[in-house]
């Protein structure tokens, strides 16, 4: 695999992965206006997914269609982070206030990059994620500093999903050899700056953690990926080459 193709891959995964557990809380959301905020940012991380697989395919001569519903567990190069179940609420926000802010600083930088293709998608991209980053920080603020109960729920959620943030700033020998590729350790200050200052302001503590997961990078995926791939590839799988 050459490696435009691996990292658009990694880019485009992680939006894909991303969509599907974020469309999980359409009709589930506490309310009805966040059952389509969130549908909206479902959707949006599907477009990016779109574009990003559609511009891997054409490296290597497979559809957008076949990279996402055709490849098994260990092909697919997202961040763990985006395939944990989704818990409650507060574990939703905080998960997306971790990864949307690692994809507005990435697409950020990645706009004004050598490759005209990403650096379009990164473009349109990042209006959305800021979009996406505001949601989830008025959330975590909101159930932060709201009830015991809520803050509870809050601080857990930002606690356990901490081990899962270092694997977004991990370099790697590919980063460094394509010239078009944003080096993610270039954004960890900024990222944890950002991310740190919500979470002092929902009064919630500053999670640490000792042990960071990782692998997703490589195909190593958590016990959660496979009933993930399961569901989104069911229908493509089970009636191949169908169109609609």
């Amino acid at each position: 695999m050459n490696d435009l193709l691996e990292y658009t891959l990694r880019l485009g995964d992680d939006a894909l992965i991303a969509a599907q557990r974020t469309g999980e809380w359409i009709a589930a959301a506490p309310q009805l206006e966040e059952d389509v905020a969130l549908g909206n940012i479902a959707l949006d991380q599907l477009g990016q997914a779109r574009s990003l697989l559609q511009y891997a395919g054409s490296l290597d001569g497979r559809t957008e269609d076949e990279l996402a519903y055709f490849r098994d567990e260990r092909e697919f190069l997202n961040l763990q982070l985006c395939e944990l179940p989704n818990g409650d609420f507060a574990f939703a926000m905080a998960r997306l206030l971790y990864f949307a802010t690692y994809q507005h600083l990435l697409y950020d930088e990645l706009r004004s990059g050598a490759d005209e293709t990403l650096a379009g998608v990164a473009g349109k991209a990042v209006k959305e994620v800021a979009y996406h980053v505001d949601h989830a920080t008025q959330w975590v603020l909101r159930l932060g500093d709201g009830t015991e109960e809520s803050h509870r729920r809050m601080q857990a959620a930002l606690e356990a999903l901490w081990p899962y943030t270092a694997e977004m700033f991990a370099s790697d020998d590919l980063v460094r050899r394509l010239s078009v590729a944003v080096d993610p350790s270039t954004l960890q200050d900024e990222w944890t700056n950002r991310v740190l200052a919500v979470i002092d302001q929902s009064t919630c503590e500053r999670p640490s953690s000792s042990y960071q997961h990782s692998g997703g990078r490589s195909g190593r995926h958590t016990e959660h990926m496979g009933f993930l791939l399961a569901e989104l590839q069911h229908v493509a799988r089970s009636h191949p080459g169908a169109t609609w």
